[in-house]
């Protein structure tokens, strides 16, 4: 059983993620093999919140070479968690959206 500390990896942050904070709109790297409900778990244990919506998307690693060899770049899938309009900010984020 994985805990909320092994779904959440990392937050993801953008210029494109820095603009939705005021939307209540953040965006996380999570565990590849985690669905939309251990998502949504993970964010309400960690960080108190209630959360409306979780949207996920999953990349494939890019091509890499160097030299004769080559391999790839990770795989990375990220959420994008929606938080209700009741809810409280997530305090990480709410220096950084200023």
């Amino acid at each position: 059983m994985k805990t909320a500390y092994d779904i959440i990896i990392r937050p993801v942050l953008t210029e494109k993620s820095y603009d939705s904070i005021a939307d209540k709109k953040y965006v996380f790297a999570v565990d590849i093999h985690a669905n939309k409900t251990q998502i949504k778990a993970a964010i309400e244990e960690i960080f108190g919140v209630k959360v409306e919506s979780v949207n996920t998307l999953r990349t494939q690693g890019k091509m890499k070479r160097q030299g004769r060899t080559q391999g790839r770049t990770p795989e990375v899938k990220k959420a994008y968690v929606t938080l209700k309009k009741d809810s409280k900010g997530i305090e990480f984020f709410e220096g950084m959206a200023q």
